[in-house]
């Protein structure tokens, strides 16, 4: 049991054992106890759908049995901090992708199949969704990353890079689509091109200030529209690791105390919070875990002591 002055690691221990679903479990013994891979693959497999996607509310806001992209992402991101992103693995879900992908052959948010089923009131069903780069960026930059190579590829990578640069080019965007454009740009193969797209990019966070520069000053930095109240961003979520596109979007200074704000923000049952918005009592319970392992990973990725 992890006592008072504990580390950061055993405090998040003890709150991931008392409150985190298999899966998560599995994946903090993997990351921070020498845990198997092939345990947190035989936990993943338990969200797997005979299509070839991930279901049963792997994403927490998403529930119900049916597939859905925003799942697959979260499977993917899954596997490739395991290593398991390569053989028949990616050929099963690229035929799922395939087979959801819109006309212009990207990922939309969410696929008509949900409908009937609970999801957070902000995500709505229609029956011919529109492409999104919240879903299609993650899955496209690690794809790449990891040289995975299939035709669902070709037009996905094309809509990205076309979603992407209109942001960069100053159209008016939000924490979480930067997030996605990061997550594609830092994977692309075309480097110049991506290296490119992310200083245009960068500029539009700061002019558009959706980055908290100063945690003491949060109240100077405005909500995104649709946001819960405390749903700020900070230079961390944006540049998850020190390799990151989006790491040069910040002096040494305004990362620094991101960081810190971040270390900080651990609570007193070791884990961290969920700052959007809540609407069932059980994805508060199911996020907060995932929250801490990946809050977890980036301080250890700048080699912050844990």
């Amino acid at each position: 049991m992890a006592r008072s002055g504990a580390s950061p690691v055993a405090r998040a221990e003890q709150f991931i054992w008392l409150t985190a679903r298999v899966l998560e479990q599995r994946r903090f013994a993997f990351h921070f106890l020498d845990g198997s891979p092939d345990a947190v693959e035989a936990a993943l497999t338990a969200y797997l759908g005979e299509d070839g996607g991930y279901g049963y509310a792997l994403e927490p806001d998403l529930r119900g049995p049916v597939s859905q992209p925003l799942h697959t992402a979260h499977a993917l991101h899954v596997l490739d901090e395991i290593g398991r992103c390569g053989d028949r693995r990616m050929e099963r879900v690229c035929r799922y992708l395939t087979a959801v992908s819109t006309p212009d052959g990207a990922l939309p948010a969410l696929h008509p199949s949900l409908r009937g089923y609970p999801a957070a009131p902000w995500l709505l069903v229609v029956d011919d969704p529109p492409s999104d780069l919240l879903a299609t960026g993650p899955v496209v930059g690690l794809l790449h990353r990891n040289e995975v190579w299939h035709a669902w590829l070709f037009r996905a990578t094309d809509f990205c890079w076309a979603a992407v640069e209109a942001l960069g080019a100053g159209a008016k965007t939000h924490p979480y689509e930067v997030q996605a454009a990061v997550a594609f740009l830092d994977g692309a193969p075309d480097r110049p091109r991506a290296e490119a797209a992310a200083e245009r990019l960068g500029r539009t966070v700061r002019e558009q200030r959706l980055a908290v520069l100063d945690p003491a000053r949060t109240g100077d930095f405005p909500v995104s529209e649709g946001y819960a109240p405390e749903e700020l961003h900070f230079p961390h979520d944006f540049a998850r690791t020190p390799g990151s596109l989006a790491r040069p979007w910040f002096t040494d200074a305004e990362l620094e105390r991101s960081l810190d704000f971040l270390a900080a923000s651990q609570e007193g049952d070791g884990g961290w919070p969920v700052r959007w918005r809540a609407w069932a009592p059980g994805t508060r319970l199911e996020g907060r875990p995932m929250v801490t392992i990946a809050s977890l990973l980036t301080l250890r990725a700048y080699g912050r002591t844990l």
